[in-house]
C-alpha cells in the first residue's frame, strides 16, 4: 500500500481511534496528523514541527513529540528506530521494510513479500517468538550515486 494523503476517510479514522482511546482530537493533534498523512518522506518530530510552524506558529516541539508518542501507542503511526539513531515516523502501516541512504539519509519504503514469508532460522526460533519483521537496508540512493560520478 502506498502512502495516502489526508482525506475525509483519514479524519474519520483518527477521530474514531481517539474517541475509542478517550483522547480529545485537538486542533494541533489533527494538524500533526494531517502533516504525517501528507508527508512523502519519513519525517522526524523536528521535521513535522518546522512544517507546522508555517501554519501554526505557536505549536511547541514538545507538543509534537507527545502527540507522535500518543499516535505510536494508538497504532496511528509507527515510530522507526533506525540504525542511524534518528526517530522517524511512518504512517504506512502495511508490512514493508526500509532502504536508508548512508549519505543523504533519505528513507524509502521497500516491499519484499518473499522475505516476509521466509521460514525463520532455528537459532531465531530458539530465542523466542517473533512478533514482527523489519529489514533495514543501507547503501547509496540513486541520486547520491549520480553525484559520486560528477
Amino acid at each position: 500500500m502506498e502512502r495516502q494523503g489526508f482525506n475525509n476517510k483519514s479524519i474519520d479514522r483518527i477521530r474514531s481511534i481517539c474517541e475509542e482511546a478517550g483522547i480529545k482530537l485537538t486542533h494541533q493533534r489533527l494538524e500533526i496528523f494531517k502533516e504525517l498523512m501528507n508527508a512523502t518522506d519519513h519525517p522526524s518530530a523536528e521535521d513535522i514541527h518546522v512544517r507546522l510552524q508555517k501554519r501554526i506558529p505557536t505549536v511547541a516541539l514538545d507538543t509534537v513529540y507527545r502527540t507522535l508518542a500518543t499516535f505510536d501507542e494508538l497504532g496511528i503511526t509507527r515510530k522507526l528506530h533506525l540504525a542511524n539513531k534518528r526517530n522517524l515516523f511512518d504512517v504506512n502501516l502495511t508490512q514493508h521494510h526500509h532502504f536508508v541512504c548512508d549519505r543523504c539519509r533519505k528513507v524509502e519504503d521497500i516491499y519484499w513479500p518473499d522475505f516476509d514469508k521466509a521460514t525463520l532460522p532455528e537459532t531465531v526460533v530458539g530465542i523466542g517468538k517473533v512478533r514482527s519483521r523489519h529489514l533495514e537496508l543501507h547503501g547509496l540512493c540513486n541520486t547520491c550515486l549520480e553525484q559520486n560520478k560528477e
